[in-house]
């Protein structure tokens, strides 16, 4: 049977309810693997599995445990997508898919819909005819996929459900999305996470699968012991995102410098800005604006309707630039978000890593761009140290604070130490995509501002026998006669303006890689002021060098490394090389999706991805035989689709 004859199969349903749909029209196989691939090439339209995809859903289909760590963009939702279709064909019944937030259930469910897959989920904006409705298809096992939010799965009503799927046979599958989660260590802690645990005390016999885009080794343990995955196999993908441009600078006007960034490199662009606090959001959301950028705030504060405005906005409309705290991005699917950028450094490299990855998904190359200073850091460790959290757990999140200044204040490659956080050797020494190997900055060694630092430090404290702040240190040894120096007699001592030759930019940077190295600890207890540790005596021998990136005002003010562009295109820009006309039919594409996407309330990408558009431009298909050879193009979707791009393809 051809695609074309199968998916004859689904025209009444073209235009009716996508869950009238199923995927049990694909034929009989021969076995496990047989029918992975028939799922992945008839329903969602790819010829092949990318890393270890294979392995993972040759297991799960055959009822083994798993845990899955990949990059985000690495395919995580087809790991479970295509076991329950498989499984559901089989007569194993409803996989349950435990997703922690309403957007990430919207578009994962709307693209299954547009494959053909009977799919659904409960939430908040269902009205309770409609939730009962959609109970009714899963308890029946009507349903491929549910997805449902942990707080709804672990409610006594739907272990009601689960337990009369159970009995009858149709529990499939549990997928708990973002299982990272349930780790106190977690960048993203989530404590109803935690009641999961009954999915395993429950329903031993049900298959469990967690995924996870990030999690380092401390995470790992945690989630394997908090979710009792002991027996489950793990699954570890590479963490590196090679289309990714990693770029660190040294904050001075932090706006300025972001405005440089995004009008530089990526003008027009779709992107995400991140800040500490809505206050500092909303304010760089309408300085956005007012240089002519779209960009739209997002934070816990705003109207809910107004945040999730904002978020479709910012998912469903090109070149959208979103200014949010950390409370947005967890599960955003938008591919061609081509920058992430931090005003604010992240509490750790979990974060940072997860934060970035929005970017790229599509493989094409994206930056991911931070300005970080001194008051970073210190507003950091306030938030650990102010935390109710015992002193065991303080430490670990000082640590990872620590590891993520690290990563900052690096002089090499950033990717090379990025993943050897997460336990992954990169295999070069340099990866010529990170502002370190792209444009090395001169190194200057600090040591000797740094021992002189820690000594003036070491006698404001003898004489003084308390503690003072970072600018009163700097003031000392640079030789400045403040008020407040003389006022305690600080001008006496013998270290007072014996670094006169260092600006005030060389010596933050010198403080900041002394709390790297925790030569230096700032008690956030005590107005922030500066107090040596057991680590300054290394220092002050100089049997510890300290050695920095020379300030260059060009790097710092913008962001490294550039791609040049000569102002905004009014050409949608592919993402291979196109000629002439091609690039035409692509510019149609995008328009006609656009209008598809409308239509139909989904973002653009889940009718059909950047890379089939530039396929299908590329080819000029004439039939739909031509078009069903090309990724992204599965049953469902040429069924629907397939003579309408015709014509775009050939107008």
């Amino acid at each position: 049977m051809s695609v074309l004859q199968q998916t004859a199969q689904h025209r009444q349903c073209r235009h009716g309810n996508p869950r009238a749909l199923n995927t049990t029209t694909l034929p009989p196989a021969t076995d496990t693997s047989s029918h992975a691939h028939q799922a992945l090439r008839e329903v969602f339209g790819y010829a092949s599995f990318r890393g270890p995809q294979q392995a993972v859903i040759d297991h799960v289909v055959a009822g083994g445990d798993a845990l899955v760590l990949m990059p985000t963009g690495g395919g995580k939702s087809l790991c479970y997508q295509i076991p329950a279709i498989v499984r559901q064909r089989a007569g194993q019944g409803t996989t349950i898919v435990v997703s922690p937030l309403i957007a990430l259930m919207h578009d994962q469910v709307g693209a299954l819909h547009e494959a053909g897959v009977r799919a659904a989920f409960l939430n908040s904006t269902l009205d309770a005819d409609e939730a009962t409705r959609i109970e009714r298809q899963m308890v029946r096992g009507e349903l491929t996929l549910l997805y449902a939010a942990p707080e709804r799965v672990t409610t006594p009503r739907f272990l009601a459900q689960l337990d009369a799927m159970a009995a009858q046979g149709r529990l499939s599958l549990f997928a708990i999305d973002e299982v990272h989660c349930v780790s106190q260590w977690g960048h993203d802690f989530r404590p109803e996470y935690r009641a999961l645990t009954v999915l395993h005390e429950r329903y031993p016999q049900v298959p469990r699968l967690g995924l996870t885009a990030t999690a380092d080794a401390l995470t790992r343990e945690d989630i394997v012991e908090r979710l009792q995955l002991q027996g489950a196999r793990a699954f570890v993908s590479s963490f590196d995102r090679p289309n990714i441009r990693y770029t660190i600078v040294e904050k001075k006007d932090a706006t300025t410098q972001l405005l440089r960034f995004i009008e530089s490199e990526h003008e027009g662009d779709a992107g995400v800005v991140y800040c500490q606090s809505r206050k500092r959001v909303e304010e760089i959301a309408e300085t956005l604006c007012q240089h002519g950028i779209d960009a739209l705030p997002y934070h816990a504060g705003l109207d809910a309707r107004v945040r999730q405005d904002n978020q479709n906005r910012f998912l469903r409309d090109e070149g959208v630039v979103i200014v949010a705290t950390i409370a947005f991005g967890m599960g955003i699917d938008k591919p061609d978000v081509r920058f992430v950028a931090h005003l604010d450094m992240p509490k750790n490299i979990e974060a940072y890593y997860q934060e970035t990855g929005r970017g790229g998904r599509d493989g094409a190359a994206a930056d991911a761009w931070m300005v970080y200073g001194l008051q970073d850091v210190v507003n950091q460790r306030r938030m650990i140290d102010d935390s109710p959290a015992g002193e065991d757990f303080k430490q670990v999140l000082r640590g990872k604070l620590d590891a993520l200044l690290a990563l900052a204040e690096a002089t090499d490659c950033r990717r090379v130490r990025l993943l050897q956080y997460f336990g992954e050797s990169y295999g070069r020494l340099a990866c010529q995509n990170c502002d370190n190997c792209l444009s090395p900055a001169p190194i200057w060694d600090a040591t000797d501002a740094a021992r002189k630092l820690l000594s003036t430090i070491y006698r404001v404290q003898q004489v003084s026998g308390i503690s003072f702040g970072a600018g009163h240190i700097m003031d000392i040894l640079r030789g400045k006669t403040t008020e407040k120096v003389t006022q305690h007699g600080h001008a006496e001592i013998s270290t007072f303006g014996i670094g006169a030759e260092f600006s005030e930019q060389q010596l933050r940077g010198v403080l900041r890689q002394l709390i790297a190295i925790d030569a230096v600890e700032v008690d956030a207890q005590a107005y922030n002021t500066l107090r040596l540790t057991e680590g300054s005596r290394a220092v002050l021998r100089g049997e510890v060098p300290v050695r920095l990136r020379a300030s260059l005002s060009g790097a710092a003010a913008g962001g490294g490394s550039r791609r040049s562009k000569s102002g905004r295109s009014t050409a949608a820009r592919a993402p291979v090389p196109l000629d002439a006309a091609a690039q035409q039919r692509y510019e149609a594409l995008r328009a006609w999706r656009a209008e598809v996407a409308r239509a139909h309330n989904l973002p653009a990408y889940v009718i059909f991805h950047d890379a089939t558009l530039a396929a299908i431009a590329q080819q000029a298909p004439a039939s739909l035989d031509d078009l069903q050879g090309i990724s992204g193009i599965g049953a469902r979707k040429l069924e629907a689709y397939g003579a309408e791009v015709l014509r775009v393809v050939g107008a």
